[in-house]
């Protein structure tokens, strides 16, 4: 990519590292200088630099190449090649490595990685976009002549200007030296034009890249620049080769040439915004003045301006329609529109539309997304013979088309949502199709037979079709890898397996309550990595899981009563070894079969302690386990030898000893466990052994109605989990909080773990904000002024947050937590007008909260966040600060809880001096609880009692890293130097 810093990297370690050779040179610009002048030119310059004091005079490449590896192989030269981007730059330049005298260091840089993979390059480094406060360093040093903090009345406009160039050092420092001793109303006016124009000179810059493509990696670069930017690469891939654009090459060369990437997945293309812009001008500039004779549009006032001038033409291949302005109105099409646009590759309307009319789409579309589309049915003259992905997810359609189409390259169908669909197409025209999805399709009784015989489909998802009765008979989809049946509640039985569908591994069934058995076949799907049978009829683990040895996530549940789960679940813990069974007691250590098993969920099966095998210590990659509903009056004995498991569900299970005499002995053994869910049990108090778990983070008691007491248990400090933080949830535990205050929990915490936590979360029943909050206010946000130089203060422990909120009942999903802000303000005086001005600058300290899916709260209740010292202190870099946090944010839109008043107070040390006084007291110095009674729900375990399949952690945390970055010169020096130490 250009911009990025490749030739001052170079440059840079160039200097560093010169005084170690005995000749030295940068050659700068190779690309131009030999369009321009020739490779012989370049020799002559190579040749010139390391021997100053010579002339050398020949007259083409063949000489020079004799003349550049006689005499450099007698000396310890550092050669650099700046923009190389032809192979033979390298071949008449470099040659080959017996050219060079050992210990001779040679870096290039080009735009095109697979130029250095191809010559055999030793390494390669690839440098990267600078990250926000790098960005802003560099960016102020051309602004200001100063990489620190700008003039008061700058830094929100500087943080504009960052924000755009996107980590481009090249942008970075051309707007830099442009704003560079311009007023503060030129730098408004600027930023205002970058977002209409961008600067000439970056777009230049970038678009030399461009200009090297072949044409069809051109197109390539511009349909993503226009249409695929961040989506999924799949996708993109299977459209492009519709388009005959042959993209398993073209797309590897844009990566090459850092022109795109892909994500750490593998599953989304990215492109850089400013590259992005460079080739959406490259189309605007086709035709500037009219939009509808370009042959791509995606900007919203183009296509309305082409829709309601109807300047359409047939040069038009690919259209984005959209309202983001007013999302909620309708659009109305005409099918003239579409009439004209006869050479139409590519459509996507993602807005309310109607289109009552529609008779035509052209015949060369490879791509047609139309979210809710408004028609019953297709266009009955539309030809889809090149159609690639059909996606009209929610839309009104009944079904696709009357009778066959021919749908021989089609490979995506995406219909979810379209709840007026009723039949399917006949797919036996339709071979190569990969993915099928009809999930929430709920008016759909069943589908074509011809369904199961798709060879090539990979993805099936016909989840929460809940009229679907039936599906084929057999089915013999080879190439499935992913089966969701999940909520077809009216599906009365599994298809036999005609073949192996060796490739399946993915199969949920969740909520297919008529379903009663798997067919044996199933044990032929070798592949098979999850299968959730919960809430289906299917009394008792198929014989053959103990087969599927690739099996990462098994879950069963809903037997109800008598069952033969026990005994069966022994067989479980077996494994075949030469032909036959072998017990339990002799095999232990052979459990082969589930040894990758990674979750676990056997619900509501009328276990108890002893119906747990100590075989299950096999188990050795268990992370997760979910033993909810059964009947346990302890913890179980043999759960002990699971030293990888992470979280543990024993919620609704009826334990009531968690004495001192009931925690198993060597509960220590479960040493990777960090959250474990106890809520909607019968036990009195928790014994204080339950703090041998070593890393546990997060204790789950809501619905313990019977609690009354708790020791200090999250105290340990771990470090391998991301964020040190701590978790308490007691919702509706109402005797525990009138028998413990939230601040003496809160004090007995912080001062058994210390400096280990940097934040600690509490909620338990209350009504009332303690007087022990030195600030307290109405609603869900509150602020408060930290003192001068808190930070250098010994006796300061951090801060805590408190708010009372309460809920509706309300069935979908809700969360309380949000933002907290550290707030720096500064008084200027505007270098225009001379008039005074104030600045509120913001650095985000935190973004976390907690959801109550599947919880119903019966009181309010009060929430508690702590945060040390620690985690704030490095934000506290000046003084005139204050601290702010929002308990009312809707993260992922989900609707929060109802915030009714908060509190703050700073801790200090002697805060925590008096905690058995306060302990003493705890009763009065609790929350207003004395009208606080047992209330029972429907659900009384239902705190944390969600599906597994659909289940939300209880904790969803977003943060923005702010840790210190690796610099780019230090990178790339060390990178160098230790090839040298290598090589030498």
């Amino acid at each position: 990519m250009s911009g990025i810093g490749k030739t001052t990297l170079a440059k840079v370690a160039y200097t560093q590292m010169l005084p170690h050779f005995e000749g030295k040179c940068f050659l700068a610009d190779v690309r131009e200088v030999s369009n321009k002048h020739g490779l012989v030119s370049l020799q002559k310059q190579l040749l010139s630099q390391i021997f100053p004091d010579e002339c050398f005079n020949f007259f083409n490449v063949h000489e020079g190449n004799a003349i550049i590896s006689h005499r450099l192989s007698r000396n310890k030269v550092l050669v650099v090649l700046d923009d190389v981007d032809n192979v033979q730059h390298l071949k008449c330049l470099v040659g080959r490595r017996d050219w060079f005298s050992l210990g001779s260091r040679i870096i290039v840089t080009t735009r095109d990685e697979h130029l250095l993979r191809s010559y055999r390059i030793d390494d390669v480094y690839k440098p990267t976009t600078l990250n926000p406060n790098d960005a802003l360093r560099l960016f102020n040093l051309k602004a200001f002549d100063s990489d620190t903090t700008p003039k008061y009345d700058f830094i929100e406009l500087s943080k504009q200007v960052v924000h755009y160039a996107d980590g481009l050092p090249l942008a970075l420092e051309v707007l830099g030296s442009f704003l560079c001793g311009r007023d503060i109303i030129q730098w408004r006016s600027a930023i205002e034009r970058l977002n209409q124009d961008s600067n000439k000179e970056i777009l230049d810059t970038l678009r030399i890249s461009f200009d090297g493509l072949e044409e069809r990696e051109k197109n390539i670069f511009l349909d993503i620049a226009c249409f695929f930017n961040g989506e999924e690469k799949d996708l993109v891939m299977k459209v492009l080769d519709g388009c005959e654009c042959f993209p398993d090459i073209g797309i590897d060369v844009l990566i090459k040439k850092s022109l795109i990437k892909v994500g750490d997945d593998n599953q989304y293309l990215r492109m850089h915004a400013l590259l992005q812009e460079m080739g959406r001008k490259i189309v605007e500039e086709k035709c500037v003045d009219e939009p509808g004779k370009r042959c791509r549009l995606w900007k919203e006032r183009d296509v309305h301006h082409v829709l309601t001038k109807n300047t359409v033409t047939e040069i038009i291949e690919g259209i984005i329609i959209h309202n983001q302005g007013e999302s909620s109105r309708m659009l109305n099409l005409s099918d003239d529109v579409f009439s004209k646009m006869k050479r139409l590759r590519l459509l996507r309307v993602l807005c309310l539309s109607n289109c009552d009319d529609l008779k035509y789409l052209s015949d060369e579309l490879r791509l047609l997304d139309w979210t809710k589309y408004p028609l019953r049915s297709l266009p009955s003259s539309f030809q889809p013979d090149n159609l690639v992905a059909l996606l009209l997810p929610y839309s009104r359609i009944e079904q696709l088309w009357k009778g066959n189409r021919p749908l021989y390259k089609l490979k995506i169908i995406n219909l979810k949502g379209s709840q007026n669909l009723i039949k399917t197409t006949n797919f036996t025209t339709a071979p190569y199709l990969e993915v099928l999805i009809m999930e929430g399709c709920t008016r759909l009784v069943d589908v074509h037979p011809s369904l199961g015989v798709l060879k090539r489909l990979k993805l099936l998802n016909i989840r929460d079709c809940k009229s679907l009765r039936s599906l084929p008979t057999k089915i013999g989809m080879e190439s499935l890898e992913t089966l969701i049946l999940s909520g077809c509640s009216n599906l009365a039985r599994f298809p036999e397996i005609d073949g192996k569908m060796e490739h399946l591994k993915t199969l949920h069934l969740y909520d297919c309550y008529k379903v009663e058995y798997l067919p044996e076949s199933l044990h032929q799907a070798e592949s098979l990595e999850e299968l959730d049978l919960s809430k289906t009829a299917i009394k008792e683990p198929p014989s053959f899981i103990s087969q599927l040895k690739n099996l990462k996530v098994l879950y069963f549940d809903g037997c109800k009563g008598p069952c033969k789960l026990k005994r069966n679940l022994l067989s479980l813990f077996k494994v075949s070894q030469r032909g036959r069974m072998n017990s339990i007691a002799s095999m232990l250590a052979s459990l082969s079969g589930l040894s990758s098993l990674t979750k676990l969920a056997v619900r509501g099966c009328n276990l108890g302690e002893g119906d747990i095998p100590s075989a299950i210590s096999c188990l050795s990659s268990l992370a997760f386990l979910d033993l909810r509903d059964n009947n346990f009056n302890r913890i179980p004995a043999s759960l002990t030898g699971l030293s990888k498991l992470e979280e543990l569900s024993l919620s609704s299970c009826g334990l009531c000893n968690m004495g001192e005499g009931d925690i198993p002995s060597d509960i220590s053994g479960l040493s990777s466990l960090k959250v474990l869910y106890l809520n909607g049990n019968n036990f009195t108090s928790i014994a204080a052994s339950l703090a041998r778990l070593s890393n546990l983070q997060y204790l789950g008691v809501c619905n313990c109605r019977e609690l009354e007491s708790l020791p200090v248990l999250l105290t340990r400090k771990t470090s391998d989990w991301k964020h040190n933080w701590s978790y308490f949830l007691a919702i509706n535990s109402n005797r525990l909080a009138e028998n413990m205050s939230a601040i003496t929990l809160l004090k007995t915490h912080i001062k058994a773990f210390a400096k280990s936590r940097e934040r600690f979360d509490v909620i338990i029943p209350g009504n009332e904000i303690p007087e022990w909050f030195s600030q307290q206010r109405g609603g869900s946000v509150i602020e408060i002024p930290l003192p001068l130089n808190i930070q250098n203060d010994s006796r300061w422990i951090g801060v805590a947050f408190c708010c009372i909120f309460g809920d509706d009942k309300g069935s979908e999903i809700k969360v309380i937590g949000g933002p907290t802000y550290i707030h720096s303000r500064y008084s200027g005086q505007s270098s225009s007008n001379g008039s005074v001005f104030q600045v509120k600058n913001s650095r985000k300290v935190d973004f976390s909260f907690l959801n109550f899916v599947g919880r119903c709260i019966t009181k309010d209740h009060l929430y508690l966040r702590y945060f040390s010292a620690l985690s704030l202190k490095d934000k506290c870099e000046t003084n005139n600060l204050s601290l702010e946090m929002s308990f009312q944010s809707s993260p992922k839109g989900y609707p929060s809880v109802k915030v009714k008043k908060c509190g703050v107070r700073i801790m200090y040390e002697k805060d925590l001096e008096e905690i058995e006084e306060l302990q003493c007291h705890a009763i009065q110095s609790s929350p207003n609880l004395e009208h606080i009674h047992h209330h029972s729900t429907e659900n009384d375990g239902s705190a944390g009692s969600t599906s597994l399949v659909k289940r939300k952690r209880d904790i969803d945390v977003e943060t923005e890293e702010e840790g210190p970055h690796p610099k780019r010169m230090q990178n790339i020096f060390n990178f160098i130097t230790d090839r040298s130490g290598k090589k030498q």
